[in-house]
């Protein structure tokens, strides 16, 4: 059994975190008024794509931590891994916004305004429908990067589902929030925009509910896969384990 290297893990999504910033929000600043809503989701998409293939033999290429949570809870990692793949996130995000930074600041008539920040106010529909958004399409994401974890997936073909997932979701999403599912992506942004944007004030909602969305996506992972409750995180959830055992019964009663 190859043994984890955690150093090279934390490198690797720090690696991969900054390019998906300079792929994302980076197309987002630099070019999006001649690219479009498209154009930035595909941005989002192909960086994912390629870290995929770069970096996923290191670290699995998360590149996100509620990725990462779901992994996790998904018991598909373990702690250590997780804890030096958020540390590298985190990193990725922050030093990828600054790189963006770096090079947009360049051009005399720059502002930095929500610097392709998160957010639910002005031009967005709102902190109700941004929750909803992040919570169910980071489930989304999380789903299926755990069918890619599993045997009968094709080999091979994890980066290419990914990334067109991810782009799917900017596709959807761009309009209501800016899109996030990934609180790194989020942290970024927001610690480079300008003070009276709102964008550090709204983080916390680009924070808490996509990592809720991960565990949702492990539920519904659970509901679609033959992977057993016990052998995840949520089997140590006060309740779960009976509120299944229950569900279960009364599906074997309605079948008889």
């Amino acid at each position: 059994m190859e043994t984890q290297n955690n150093g090279r893990i934390l490198v690797a999504e720090l690696i991969g975190t900054a390019v998906l910033m300079l792929g994302g929000p980076g197309v987002a600043i630099f070019t999006s008024q001649a690219v479009g809503v498209l154009g930035v989701a595909l941005g989002f998409g192909f960086s994912l794509l390629i870290m995929a293939y770069v970096i996923g033999p290191i670290s699995g290429c998360h590149i996100n931590p509620a990725v990462t949570l779901g992994l996790l809870v998904a018991k598909k990692i373990n702690g250590a891994h997780a804890a030096m793949a958020w540390v590298g996130q985190v990193i990725g995000g922050i030093g990828g916004a600054a790189i963006i930074y770096g090079i947009a600041s360049g051009r005399d008539d720059f502002h930095r305004g929500s610097f392709a920040s998160n957010l639910w106010s002005g031009k967005f529909y709102g902190v109700g429908a941004a929750i909803v958004a992040e919570v169910v399409l980071t489930a989304l994401l999380v789903l299926v990067v755990l069918f890619t974890t599993t045997k009968g997936f094709a080999p091979g073909m994890g980066g290419l589902v990914a990334g067109l997932t991810l782009t799917l979701i900017h596709l959807i999403s761009i309009p209501i929030d800016n899109t996030s599912v990934n609180p790194a992506r989020s942290l970024g942004t927001a610690l480079f925009a300008e003070t009276n944007t709102d964008a550090l004030q709204q983080l916390w909602v680009f924070i808490v509910f996509p990592l809720l969305g991960a565990i949702v996506g492990v539920i519904v992972f659970l509901v679609l896969d033959d992977s057993r409750l016990e052998d995840t995180m949520l089997a140590e959830v006060p309740g779960l384990t009976t509120a299944r055992d229950a569900l279960d019964k009364v599906a074997d009663e309605a079948v008889d």
